[in-house]
Protein backbone atom coordinates (compact mmCIF):
# COMPACT_ATOMS: atom_id res chain seq x y z
CA UNK A 1 0.00 0.00 0.00
CA UNK A 2 2.98 2.00 0.60
CA UNK A 3 6.14 1.96 -0.57
CA UNK A 4 9.47 4.17 0.08
CA UNK A 5 12.47 3.62 -2.17
CA UNK A 6 15.27 5.08 -1.60
CA UNK A 7 13.73 8.64 -0.79
CA UNK A 8 15.69 11.61 -0.01
CA UNK A 9 14.56 15.08 0.88
CA UNK A 10 16.40 18.41 1.00
CA UNK A 11 15.26 22.24 2.44
CA UNK A 12 18.12 23.70 0.98
CA UNK A 13 21.32 22.58 2.17
CA UNK A 14 19.24 20.83 4.84
CA UNK A 15 18.69 17.09 3.82
CA UNK A 16 16.08 15.68 6.30
CA UNK A 17 15.32 12.52 4.34
CA UNK A 18 18.62 10.33 3.56
CA UNK A 19 17.96 7.31 1.74
CA UNK A 20 14.27 5.87 3.32
CA UNK A 21 12.85 3.01 2.60
CA UNK A 22 10.22 0.51 3.71
CA UNK A 23 7.08 -0.69 2.74
CA UNK A 24 3.75 -1.00 4.47
CA UNK A 25 1.71 -3.94 3.31
CA UNK A 26 -2.33 -3.58 3.49
CA UNK A 27 -3.85 -4.22 6.90
CA UNK A 28 -0.75 -3.66 8.79
CA UNK A 29 -0.21 -0.89 11.41
CA UNK A 30 3.24 0.83 11.24
CA UNK A 31 4.67 3.35 13.75
CA UNK A 32 7.43 6.03 12.64
CA UNK A 33 8.94 6.75 15.68
CA UNK A 34 11.94 9.21 16.69
CA UNK A 35 13.23 12.05 18.46
CA UNK A 36 12.23 15.48 16.84
CA UNK A 37 14.19 16.57 13.63
CA UNK A 38 14.62 13.03 13.04
CA UNK A 39 12.57 13.04 9.43
CA UNK A 40 9.35 11.11 10.99
CA UNK A 41 6.69 13.37 9.96
CA UNK A 42 8.60 14.88 7.26
CA UNK A 43 8.19 11.55 5.85
CA UNK A 44 4.45 11.21 6.50
CA UNK A 45 3.64 14.55 4.95
CA UNK A 46 6.05 13.21 1.67
CA UNK A 47 3.24 10.71 1.37
CA UNK A 48 -0.10 12.80 0.80
CA UNK A 49 2.84 14.74 -1.53
CA UNK A 50 2.27 17.99 1.40
CA UNK A 51 5.98 18.06 0.57
CA UNK A 52 7.63 17.13 -2.48
CA UNK A 53 10.77 14.72 -2.31
CA UNK A 54 13.75 16.05 -3.97
CA UNK A 55 15.19 11.82 -5.07
CA UNK A 56 13.51 8.72 -4.73
CA UNK A 57 10.14 6.80 -5.50
CA UNK A 58 7.13 7.07 -2.87
CA UNK A 59 4.44 4.82 -4.49
CA UNK A 60 1.42 4.71 -2.49
CA UNK A 61 -2.32 2.73 -3.23
CA UNK A 62 -0.84 2.32 -7.34
CA UNK A 63 0.29 6.07 -7.19
CA UNK A 64 2.99 6.94 -8.23
CA UNK A 65 3.65 10.34 -6.00
CA UNK A 66 6.36 12.10 -8.02
CA UNK A 67 5.07 11.42 -11.09
CA UNK A 68 3.97 14.88 -12.79
CA UNK A 69 1.53 13.46 -14.22
CA UNK A 70 -0.32 12.40 -10.91
CA UNK A 71 -3.72 13.00 -10.47
CA UNK A 72 -3.91 15.01 -6.42
CA UNK A 73 -7.72 14.81 -6.05
CA UNK A 74 -7.28 10.78 -6.63
CA UNK A 75 -4.09 10.13 -4.45
CA UNK A 76 -5.85 12.46 -1.50
CA UNK A 77 -8.94 10.84 -1.69
CA UNK A 78 -6.92 7.39 -1.05
CA UNK A 79 -4.89 8.59 1.42
CA UNK A 80 -6.66 10.14 4.60
CA UNK A 81 -4.20 12.32 7.16
CA UNK A 82 -4.70 13.64 10.71
CA UNK A 83 -2.61 15.70 12.24
CA UNK A 84 -2.31 17.05 15.94
CA UNK A 85 -4.23 20.47 14.89
CA UNK A 86 -7.92 19.62 14.30
CA UNK A 87 -7.99 22.08 11.32
CA UNK A 88 -12.14 21.80 11.54
CA UNK A 89 -13.98 24.71 10.41
CA UNK A 90 -15.74 26.60 13.45
CA UNK A 91 -18.52 28.07 11.50
CA UNK A 92 -19.76 24.67 10.23
CA UNK A 93 -21.72 22.01 12.30
CA UNK A 94 -20.29 18.86 12.76
CA UNK A 95 -21.96 17.68 9.84
CA UNK A 96 -20.99 19.73 7.63
CA UNK A 97 -17.48 20.20 8.47
CA UNK A 98 -17.78 16.20 7.62
CA UNK A 99 -19.73 16.05 4.62
CA UNK A 100 -17.49 19.25 2.84
CA UNK A 101 -15.52 16.82 0.96
CA UNK A 102 -18.14 13.83 0.23
CA UNK A 103 -20.37 16.71 -0.86
CA UNK A 104 -17.53 18.63 -3.44
CA UNK A 105 -15.01 15.81 -4.14
CA UNK A 106 -17.67 13.02 -4.92
CA UNK A 107 -20.09 14.85 -5.60
CA UNK A 108 -22.80 12.83 -3.06
CA UNK A 109 -26.40 14.20 -2.82
CA UNK A 110 -27.01 15.98 0.79
CA UNK A 111 -29.27 12.66 2.41
CA UNK A 112 -26.79 10.46 1.72
CA UNK A 113 -24.02 12.88 2.65
CA UNK A 114 -25.56 13.19 6.33
CA UNK A 115 -26.10 9.43 6.36
CA UNK A 116 -22.46 8.90 5.69
CA UNK A 117 -21.49 11.19 8.44
CA UNK A 118 -23.78 9.73 11.05
CA UNK A 119 -21.96 6.32 10.44
CA UNK A 120 -18.33 7.46 10.53
CA UNK A 121 -19.48 9.73 13.71
CA UNK A 122 -21.25 6.90 15.22
CA UNK A 123 -17.60 4.72 14.34
CA UNK A 124 -15.68 6.98 16.34
CA UNK A 125 -18.52 7.04 19.41
CA UNK A 126 -19.78 10.86 18.56
CA UNK A 127 -23.12 10.14 16.66
CA UNK A 128 -24.97 12.27 19.64
CA UNK A 129 -22.24 15.45 18.60
CA UNK A 130 -23.78 15.68 14.75
CA UNK A 131 -24.92 19.20 15.10
CA UNK A 132 -22.49 20.78 17.26
CA UNK A 133 -19.83 23.04 16.25
CA UNK A 134 -15.95 22.56 16.99
CA UNK A 135 -16.11 25.13 20.04
CA UNK A 136 -18.91 23.16 21.63
CA UNK A 137 -16.77 20.13 21.76
CA UNK A 138 -13.43 19.37 24.06
CA UNK A 139 -10.37 18.67 22.49
CA UNK A 140 -10.32 14.80 22.21
CA UNK A 141 -13.57 15.61 20.54
CA UNK A 142 -12.49 17.76 17.78
CA UNK A 143 -9.96 14.84 17.39
CA UNK A 144 -12.18 12.13 17.06
CA UNK A 145 -14.88 14.44 14.13
CA UNK A 146 -10.85 14.86 12.43
CA UNK A 147 -11.00 11.36 11.99
CA UNK A 148 -14.62 11.05 11.07
CA UNK A 149 -13.93 13.53 8.40
CA UNK A 150 -11.14 11.34 6.89
CA UNK A 151 -12.70 8.60 7.36
CA UNK A 152 -16.03 9.77 5.42
CA UNK A 153 -13.79 9.99 2.46
CA UNK A 154 -13.81 6.19 2.26
CA UNK A 155 -10.18 5.94 2.09
CA UNK A 156 -7.11 2.96 1.37
CA UNK A 157 -4.65 4.25 3.84
CA UNK A 158 -5.28 6.52 7.28
CA UNK A 159 -1.91 8.69 7.85
CA UNK A 160 -2.12 10.38 11.94
CA UNK A 161 0.26 13.34 12.63
CA UNK A 162 1.08 13.14 16.73
CA UNK A 163 -2.31 13.15 16.41
CA UNK A 164 -2.61 13.22 20.32
CA UNK A 165 0.60 15.24 21.09
CA UNK A 166 -1.67 18.74 21.96
CA UNK A 167 -4.32 16.62 24.66
CA UNK A 168 -3.73 15.96 27.84
CA UNK A 169 -4.37 11.92 29.49
CA UNK A 170 -7.49 11.66 29.56
CA UNK A 171 -8.49 13.42 25.93
CA UNK A 172 -5.57 11.24 24.59
CA UNK A 173 -6.42 7.89 25.79
CA UNK A 174 -10.53 8.46 23.70
CA UNK A 175 -8.72 9.19 20.60
CA UNK A 176 -6.40 6.35 20.83
CA UNK A 177 -9.46 4.24 21.70
CA UNK A 178 -10.69 5.27 18.05
CA UNK A 179 -6.98 4.40 16.42
CA UNK A 180 -7.19 0.97 18.28
CA UNK A 181 -10.74 0.09 16.51
CA UNK A 182 -9.60 1.18 13.21
CA UNK A 183 -6.31 -1.09 13.33
CA UNK A 184 -8.91 -3.95 14.37
CA UNK A 185 -10.91 -3.20 11.46
CA UNK A 186 -7.95 -3.84 8.99
CA UNK A 187 -7.41 -0.44 8.10
CA UNK A 188 -3.92 0.17 6.47
CA UNK A 189 -2.27 2.82 8.90
CA UNK A 190 1.00 4.81 9.43
CA UNK A 191 1.23 6.81 12.36
CA UNK A 192 3.90 9.04 13.70
CA UNK A 193 3.46 9.16 17.67
CA UNK A 194 5.43 9.72 20.80
CA UNK A 195 2.87 7.37 22.93
CA UNK A 196 5.51 3.97 23.22
CA UNK A 197 3.31 2.06 24.58
CA UNK A 198 0.44 2.40 22.55
CA UNK A 199 2.81 1.90 19.59
CA UNK A 200 3.80 -1.04 20.98
CA UNK A 201 0.08 -2.27 21.56
CA UNK A 202 -1.17 -1.24 18.19
CA UNK A 203 1.31 -1.66 15.38
CA UNK A 204 2.67 -4.90 13.67
CA UNK A 205 5.90 -3.24 13.14
CA UNK A 206 7.86 -0.23 14.35
CA UNK A 207 10.25 2.00 12.77
CA UNK A 208 12.68 3.91 14.47
CA UNK A 209 13.92 7.12 12.37
CA UNK A 210 17.03 8.67 13.28
CA UNK A 211 19.17 11.82 11.43
CA UNK A 212 16.99 11.36 8.51
CA UNK A 213 17.64 7.31 8.15
CA UNK A 214 15.65 4.12 8.95
CA UNK A 215 17.75 3.47 11.81
CA UNK A 216 15.87 0.11 12.93
CA UNK A 217 13.01 -1.52 12.32
CA UNK A 218 10.89 -4.31 13.15
CA UNK A 219 8.24 -5.90 15.64
CA UNK A 220 7.25 -4.18 18.80
CA UNK A 221 9.65 -6.48 20.49
CA UNK A 222 12.85 -3.88 19.61
CA UNK A 223 11.11 -1.33 22.09
CA UNK A 224 12.04 -3.38 25.12
CA UNK A 225 15.09 -5.34 23.13
CA UNK A 226 16.71 -2.41 21.08
CA UNK A 227 19.67 -3.72 18.79
CA UNK A 228 21.38 -0.07 18.98
CA UNK A 229 22.32 2.41 21.40
CA UNK A 230 20.38 4.96 19.45
CA UNK A 231 16.67 3.16 20.10
CA UNK A 232 18.04 2.31 23.56
CA UNK A 233 18.33 5.56 24.74
CA UNK A 234 15.13 7.08 22.93
CA UNK A 235 13.17 4.35 24.70
CA UNK A 236 15.22 4.87 28.12
CA UNK A 237 15.68 1.06 28.19
CA UNK A 238 19.10 0.51 30.40
CA UNK A 239 18.82 4.02 31.65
Amino acid sequence: MISFQDVHKFYGNLQVLNGVSFDVAKGEVVALIGRSGSGKSTALRCIDRLETISKGQITVCGHVVSDPKLQLRKLRQDVGIVFQSYNLFPHLTVEQNITLAPRWVKKMDRRKAKDLAVEVLTQVGLAEKLNSYPEQLSGGQQQRVAIARSLAMRPQVMLFDEVTSALDPELTGEVLKVIEELARSGMTMLLVTHEMAFAAGVANRIIFMHEGRVHEAGPSDILRSPSTPELRNFVGVGL
